[in-house]
């Protein structure tokens, strides 16, 4: 009877998710890529999303991205993608970025700069697995254009009234610890966080994806500002490939299927 519960069992253990990653080749993957940011973004933290089409997230600037995706080979679908901007396309449409943070003092970097935004991924996939995979698709798309930073907005929740994002801000920019740039490249936010009326102290934990990047080498270039749509601190993150250092450069080198 044993025996034949362990196959029974092994008969209803569901399949092991298949991944894979690439940018999308088709409308409809990008479609689908909308689906799961408006799941995401409208439906897990009530972003106000404007839309031209129910369920979808998109604004202009998408249709001068590509779109890194990683989909369930299993099941078709797609569990997890980042929009990605070109040095090219920026020159066209300027930089998401540019909308929360004065970027002057990143002007220099621009034939070089890549801005990676709307990162989010499908709850049930949300495993070391899947961000590697993302991360590897963003080396192998910088390496194969021979760009040099990644740029974007790293959004920390203000469910709380903010207190956690201040907090979180004044643990990573003060002492040894410190993660800010260097002052060359620093930048300003348009709609500042009020850090003065915000308690610094407040227990938050780090979101796990802005971990992962300060871990890689990334810096924060400058205080959060306040994203009113999304409801989130937004942090300005600056990660110079030439830092990704260590076991977290592994993450950038996972083989694609």
């Amino acid at each position: 009877m044993d025996a034949l519960n362990r196959q029974l069992q092994q008969a209803i253990k569901p399949a092991r998710p298949k991944l894979s990653v690439g940018l999308a080749t088709h409308p409809d993957d990008i479609i689908e890529a909308q689906r799961l940011r408006y799941r995401v973004f409208a439906g897990e933290m009530g972003a106000k999303l404007p839309t031209r089409i129910p369920g979808v997230d998109e604004d202009i600037f998408d249709r001068w991205c590509e779109h890194l995706v990683v989909r369930d080979d299993n099941s078709g679908e797609v569990v997890g993608t980042y929009r990605i901007l070109s040095p090219v396309n920026a020159r066209r449409v300027g930089y998401y970025s540019e909308g929360e943070f004065d970027l002057t003092r990143l002007q220099h970097l621009r034939p070089r700069l890549v801005e990676i935004g709307r990162s989010c991924v499908h709850p049930d996939y949300r495993t070391g697995a899947t961000i590697a995979l993302l991360w590897s698709g963003l080396s192998h798309y910088m390496q194969r254009n021979g760009y040099d930073y990644l740029m974007g907005c790293a959004s920390i929740s203000m469910a709380d009234g903010g207190h956690g994002a201040a907090s979180l801000y004044h643990r990573l920019s003060r002492g040894k610890a410190s993660h800010l740039s260097p002052l060359e490249y620093r930048v300003f936010p348009r709609c500042p966080l009020p850090l003065a009326a915000l308690r610094q102290d407040a227990p938050a934990e780090l979101p796990p994806l802005i971990k992962g990047y300060l871990r890689a080498g990334a810096w924060i270039c400058g205080e959060p500002a306040w994203d009113p749509d999304f409801n989130t601190a937004d942090l300005p993150i600056l990660m110079p490939m030439a830092r990704v250092a260590g076991r977290y450069a592994r993450h950038f080198q996972v083989s694609q299927n």
